[in-house]
């Protein structure tokens, strides 16, 4: 059994789950990339992949992860991997695990086309519109599979079923919309639709974030994060914020090309003063 995760912090459940239930004894395998955001063009063309990695490499200058951290994995290597896994043992089978969220479903979109010759050895386990009972004893609908105690993991093995053949069929369809779309924000909007969006999609919520002071980029990046309902990764939300100096919609003091910490942002451009809520009216 292989087990299929589009999240760092889910490899570690798993191994947890695994720990509290013999029979998901297996490998957990992550697909790396975040396919909700960024060109998805032609991806199984070296000009189209090419492309993908050229574009983080752009937005990721300056932040704290490696600086090759665009070519520091290729998931085409990992579905290669997993191909030869299946083809050496008819045995092996593969459990895709996804929450209800854009990176989860955009990765499955993303997986599904190239495993389609293992149809029957391949199955899902799309955690959405379920309730779970968080660490209070309280209901809710997790929307990742990390906001999900491990424990409760052995009742949503039970909803693992092959994916059909009408699927294999026809969501590599939806993926070859949203490719041809090239939107380069998509978020889920309920079951596995995906919609695009503009760049500027998440603009709005850094820009609730900015408030009339001085504040770290770095506490902004971190408010952000935190309070949005549609989650993405800290590093578009840090180029997006990067852009909206750029453009003037904020003040910023110091290198915002150095590293995320160098600089402070502050509400309004850096030509005129940012208008607050202590203003004193006009006479």
């Amino acid at each position: 059994m292989i087990h299929i995760v589009f999240n760092q912090s889910e490899v570690e459940l798993m191994k947890k789950v695994m720990e509290l239930d013999d029979t998901l004894q297996g490998d957990v395998v992550q697909i790396k990339d975040d396919f909700a955001v960024g060109p998805i063009l032609e991806l199984d063309t070296a000009e189209g992949w090419n492309a993908r990695v050229e574009w983080w490499r752009m937005i990721s200058a300056g932040s704290p992860y490696p600086s090759d951290l665009a070519g520091s994995f290729d998931d085409r290597k990992t579905v290669a991997e997993l191909k030869e896994r299946l083809e050496a043992d008819p045995e092996a089978v593969i459990w895709i695990w996804m929450g209800q969220n854009q990176h989860d479903v955009c990765g499955y979109y993303w997986l599904i086309p190239q495993l389609k010759e293992f149809q029957g050895r391949i199955m899902v386990l799309y955690l959405n519109n379920l309730p779970f009972i968080n660490e209070k004893g309280q209901l809710f609908y997790p929307s990742w599979l990390h906001e999900i105690q491990p424990k409760e993991f052995l009742k949503a093995k039970k909803l693992a079923r092959p994916v059909t053949l009408s699927e294999f069929e026809i969501d590599p369809d939806e993926w070859n919309r949203l490719a041809q779309e090239s939107a380069p924000v998509r978020i889920l909007e309920g079951g596995k639709k995906l919609a695009g969006k503009e760049v500027s999609f998440y603009d709005a919520e850094i820009l609730k974030n900015c408030t009339g002071e001085w504040q770290k980029a770095s506490r902004v990046l971190s408010n952000t994060l935190n309070r949005m309902k549609i989650k993405t990764g800290d590093i578009f939300i840090m180029w997006r914020l990067k852009e909206l100096i750029r453009s003037g919609k904020i003040a910023a003091e110091g290198d915002i090309d150095k590293d995320w910490k160098s600089f402070d942002v502050k509400a309004g451009s850096a030509k005129e003063p940012a208008i607050t809520d202590d203003a004193p009216d006009a006479a």
